[in-house]
């Protein structure tokens, strides 16, 4: 019989990596007792995709990739989660004709194979090769949450037994002292491993989930059958249990008493507020239920208080108008605004503004619906529609009190905006946001809402619109060369020659997504006499772009295009949230 190779003379044979490199992680395996792939994989010298790839090629087994690696909750309750730690091996699919398909690290352990086989009441066992450390996060990824979800499912009675261990007397203990909680939520000590209620610990689970995968939002969305909790990681929701159906009273009511809800009132939207201390730091979240057909939906908003505030000149902007914005932000009055959808990254850019700004000799108040983070030295003041402080009320009696500058968190309504503008035209610096699709496109947006146009021409100095794209992991992007399309889009001339481009791939270090953080794309209009004179007579969107065209505006779609040509994120990312069917 032939011989195998060993793993470490294939990988030098095959050039990924050199004798002194194996020679090091021989060394640092005998010190940290794992495989000799796990090793170099923690030395850096080699990504668990080549690892995997070249234990495939040594032992003549398929190779698990990424999108086996993700566990049906269903097909995961074959193998019980000691069984799974202790041999690492994971179900990856199973077939119409019972055959079960596992990833490990060891393929050819016969015997394992045959007690998976009976363990599963499979008639067949196909295995496939994954590193050690791919299986290990998996297991710590899935059979977590899936241990959780055993247990509540065995402990039976499951609304009525939630509700009596997580304790009336708490939930009589918040109502008598709502008037507090109003001011401010109470501090939820997080116990994961000593909480023994089941819910509790999946419900903490979630919390602390949504802050290690960096989220800003948890859905949890009930249907008909089943249950779906999602969350938002880099703008994209990503699917994270799939729990029973059964399980949704009981985790939306826990959730409810957390953020100071009644749990009594299910058919009409509620609003809450969870703080939680979690390894020294207090995490808030917005939390809001809404009903639907097959019970309520509940969503968690993850917010900082303190914020990590983003500095003006790292946010990307393109030197000119990193520039030209710094300069509208230290005028001393005028509308400054920052435009688009929701979740574009606007506060932060106001809030990198005001820190920029934010100096001893200058008070600034901001007037917000909710106070998503503060910045000291800024005084927040939040929207409290009961009490009569509405935005319009909260700007007129933020102007008795003596303001340099003035946030107001988003333009809605006529009204809103021409006590802005007024604001603006006595000698205040005034930022807010507003929802369009572009920077010009504020014009017509104000003048539907009844803004006169003599009001906005001379009054806004500077309107930013932006978006956040993804990423692209640097770890595992793939370079290309553009075809002809693509270089049309960049504005190439056919013959000039093509940059290399980046397109998303998927590794240990993004979790197989290809992406890894965002950064806003952005546009300026700078506002001069020229375009408020166009502003005044009512020109149209296609007179003011091309006024603003010949003054050096550049658009989204050129400055994510930008980010495209530096190779920090792809072109299919910036057609995703730019249109640039323009350029084609």
């Amino acid at each position: 019989m032939k011989r195998r190779a060993r793993l470490g003379d294939l990988l030098v044979a095959q050039g990924h990596i050199t004798q002194a490199q194996l020679d090091e992680a021989m060394r640092y395996q005998k010190t940290h007792a794992e495989r000799l792939g796990s090793s170099l994989v923690h030395l850096g010298y080699l990504t668990e995709e080549q690892l995997g790839k070249a234990l495939s090629g040594q032992l003549g087994v398929k190779a698990a990739v990424k999108g086996d690696l993700e566990i049906d909750p269903e097909l995961a309750r074959r193998l019980p989660g000691d069984f799974v730690k202790r041999f690492e091996v994971v179900p990856v699919s199973l077939d119409r004709d019972g055959t079960l398909t596992v990833a490990t690290a060891s393929p050819h352990n016969l015997s394992l194979m045959d007690e998976v086989r009976f363990i599963a009441g499979v008639r067949r066992v196909v295995p496939m090769v994954a590193p050690e450390l791919a299986i290990r996060r998996v297991i710590e990824r899935h059979y977590s949450t899936h241990a959780l979800l055993e247990e509540v499912i065995r402990s039976g009675g499951l609304y009525e037994q939630a509700l009596k261990r997580m304790g009336h007397d708490r939930l009589m203990a918040r109502k008598g002292e709502e008037d507090k909680e109003k001011e401010d939520a109470a501090v939820y000590e997080l116990q994961l491993e000593s909480e023994a209620q089941p819910i509790i610990a999946l419900v903490n689970f979630l919390l602390v989930e949504a802050v290690r995968r960096q989220a800003s939002d948890i859905h949890i969305e009930p249907y008909e059958e089943f249950l779906r909790v999602r969350m938002r990681i880099d703008g994209m929701l990503h699917t994270i249990l799939n729990p029973p159906q059964s399980l949704h009273r009981p985790m939306v009511s826990r959730l409810k008493i957390m953020s100071g809800m009644d749990i009594a009132k299910s058919r009409e939207p509620q609003d809450g507020h969870i703080a939680l201390e979690y390894t020294g730091e207090v995490l808030h979240y917005r939390v809001n239920t809404l009903p639907t057909v097959y019970g309520e939906k509940l969503v968690a908003r993850l917010m900082k208080k303190e914020a990590h505030l983003a500095v003006l000149d790292k946010l990307g902007f393109p030197p000119l108008v990193y520039k030209k914005f710094s300069d509208a932000i230290e005028r001393p009055q005028g509308l400054v605004l920052i435009t688009g959808p929701t979740g574009s990254g606007k506060t932060t850019t106001v809030h990198a503004a005001l820190n920029a700004i934010n100096r001893e000799a200058t008070n600034i108040v901001s007037l917000e619906d909710p106070v998503e983070s503060t910045i000291a030295g800024v005084n927040h003041v939040q929207i409290a529609r009961k009490a009569g402080m509405t935005f319009v009320a909260g700007i007129r009696a933020i102007l008795r009190q003596d303001p340099d500058v003035v946030f107001v968190g988003e333009i809605r309504d006529r009204e809103v905006a021409q006590t802005a503008m007024e604001a603006s035209m006595t000698g205040h610096l005034v930022f807010s946001t507003l929802h369009t699709n572009s920077a010009i496109g504020v014009v017509p947006r104000l003048l539907d809402i009844g803004v006169l146009p003599d009001i906005m021409a001379g009054n806004i100095i500077g309107v930013i619109a932006q978006r956040l794209v993804r990423k692209l992991c640097p770890h595992c992007k793939k370079p290309y060369q553009p075809e002809p399309h693509e270089t049309r889009l960049l504005g190439l001339a056919s013959d000039a020659p093509a940059p290399t481009l980046y397109r998303a791939s998927g590794c240990e270090h993004c979790e197989y997504q290809g992406y890894r953080g965002r950064q806003a794309i952005m546009e300026l209009l700078r506002l001069d006499a020229d375009l408020d004179e166009l502003i005044a007579r009512r020109a149209t969107m296609r007179d003011i772009k091309q006024a603003a065209l010949a003054k050096g505006f550049r658009s989204l779609a050129e400055d994510g295009l930008r980010r495209v040509r530096e190779g920090t994120t792809s072109l299919e990312e910036i057609g995703r949230v730019v249109d640039l069917t323009e350029r084609m």
